[in-house]
């Protein structure tokens, strides 16, 4: 009994995650999120039911299409997996809290976001404007007070404003200014983990640029272009989930 609430929201999270596949897949193409087949991306067939069971129906075939024997991208059952677990996880720090499904809410939006930055390298305002209110609610419903509310206020924006400051410097180079909101809407969800999230986040990015830095190919003199998007989520929501300080380290 004790595992049939956390085994149901890893289910749930997953399902979402395939949702999210398709929205990720659809936004902005002038197709229904909401109508309409899904299709094997190789060969174009449309996909039966049983290919469309989250992570379950990748491991069953191998990772491979059924149709036409393509390989499939391992992204998809990875965020099914990951949304499942973020899902876990805010269940273990919150309970069965009123403000759960607020901050289940607030998670699958920020997947949306790290999903089609990846995809597309940009941040869609459609999904920016309801993740930022999502995590407004969210906030606001797990605050003791309402004084305690606003004080999550001036650390979101001072974060969300070097942010912005970083891609006005830099032209945009450094920086997409998409990325200032998103940090705002992180830092609001974490509250008292917002600084530590923003350390980590450059952190994790920076660890993630030497890697890639390093495999590149003996002489190659191309820069190395990566959405900020994907670490601001990872160190925001580690900081979260951990409530790991670096702070006393400095």
């Amino acid at each position: 009994m004790f595992f049939l609430i956390p085994a149901a929201l890893f289910v749930l999270g997953a399902i979402v995650a395939s949702f999210i596949g398709v929205v990720v897949a659809r936004l902005n193409t002038g197709q229904s999120i909401l109508v309409g087949r899904s299709r094997c991306d190789a060969c174009g067939a449309a996909l039966p039911p049983l290919a469309l069971v989250p992570i379950i129906s990748y491991l069953a075939s191998g990772g491979r299409a059924q149709c036409c024997g393509a390989r499939l991208s391992l992204l998809a059952p990875a965020a099914e997996v990951v949304s499942g677990g973020l899902f876990v996880l805010a269940y273990v720090a919150l309970g069965l809290d009123p403000a759960l499904p607020f901050m289940l809410l607030s998670v699958s939006l920020i997947l949306a976001l790290v999903l089609y930055d990846l995809a597309h390298q940009i941040l869609p305002s459609r999904l920016l404007f309801a993740f930022v209110a999502a995590s407004a609610v969210t906030s606001y419903a797990l605050a003791p007070s309402l004084a305690a509310f606003a004080a999550t206020l001036l650390p979101a924006l001072l974060i969300a404003a070097s942010l912005a400051l970083i891609h006005f410097l830099s032209r945009g180079r450094a920086m997409g200014f998409a990325d200032a909101p998103f940090s705002f809407g992180l830092a609001l969800l974490v509250g008292t983990a917002a600084l530590p999230g923003f350390i980590f986040s450059f952190w994790i990015g920076s660890l993630v640029g030497i890697i890639m830095l390093a495999r590149r190919p003996r002489g190659s003199r191309m820069g190395v272009e990566v959405p900020f998007a994907p670490f601001l989520a990872a160190g925001f929501l580690l900081a979260y989930f951990t409530q790991w300080n670096p702070l006393p380290l400095f």
